[in-house]
Parts: structure tokens; C-alpha cells; sequence
């Protein structure tokens, strides 16, 4: 089976989450590359962000992770590259929706309104769950062509 890389990417609020979900993930067979923050100092969350979208935008990666307080900010920054479908996730069937009905391409991870078990699932269900297509690709295509 090939290891699949997923770029991963918060802000201060998120790091301690984001350090347990890097451990988890490798222990998965998944190669991370990590674009911070390195520790709980604050920091402006574009900064991780950006390196995220990029990767995924430009296909080195199918799927990213990103993670700030709320999700908020760290999803609206990814969002702003054209082939980029940031999904807000705070529940697994959340996260499945995103992915079957909207393609999501990167999973924002609110990480002070959800427990690292929550946020657990909330990967495992993105990260395992494909496009449905058909009738949800014309709706794809509609955002991207916007």
C-alpha cells in the first residue's frame, strides 16, 4: 500500500492537538509534513495555513489538515485558493459529508471546541471517505468556475 502524505498545518491554539494527531497519523502509515507552529507561543495562523493550501492546491497532496481555535480562520484562509475546499469539521459525519457531497480537500479542525478523541474520528472519517461525484461534481464546478 502506498503512504499517503498529508500536510498539516495551526496556530498556537491548535498545537498540542495538532502534535497528538502528527503521532497518531504516523503510527497510521501516514507520512505528515508538518508546517507548524512548533510550540503554544502565539502566532498568526495564515502563516501555517498558506504552506497547507499551497501544497494541496498544487496536487503534491490529495488531502491536507489544518487547525486553529474555532477552524474559522484557518479554514476562510484556505479557502481563498480556487481549487481549495476547506471543510469546518467539528463531528465524523460532518466530515464524511464534506468529503462525499463537496470533495473537500482539507479538513479544518476546530481544536478548542473538540476533544483530540473527537478529533480523531473527525480524520479518520475525512481522510477514509471519497468523492460520491455525480450529481455533487456539477456543484463543484460551479464553485470552481466562480
Amino acid at each position: 500500500m502506498e503512504q499517503i502524505t498529508i500536510p498539516i498545518g495551526c496556530d498556537h491554539a491548535a498545537y498540542e492537538m495538532k502534535e497528538a494527531l502528527k503521532k497518531w497519523l504516523d503510527e497510521s502509515a501516514y507520512k505528515i509534513i508538518d508546517f507548524g507552529t512548533t510550540s503554544s507561543d502565539p502566532v498568526d495562523y495564515p502563516d501555517f495555513i498558506h504552506p497547507v493550501a499551497h501544497h494541496v492546491e498544487e496536487k503534491i497532496s490529495k488531502l491536507g489538515i489544518i487547525l486553529c481555535g474555532s477552524g474559522n480562520g484557518a479554514a476562510m484562509t484556505a479557502n481563498k485558493y480556487k481549487h481549495i475546499r476547506a471543510a469546518l469539521c467539528w463531528t465524523k459525519e460532518i466530515a464524511i459529508m464534506a468529503r462525499l457531497h463537496n470533495d473537500a480537500n482539507i479538513l479544518s479542525i476546530p481544536a478548542r471546541y473538540v476533544s483530540l478523541d473527537e478529533a480523531k474520528e473527525i480524520v479518520s472519517a475525512f481522510l477514509h471517505t471519497e468523492f460520491e461525484g455525480g450529481r455533487h461534481q456539477r456543484r463543484i464546478d460551479k464553485i470552481i468556475s466562480f
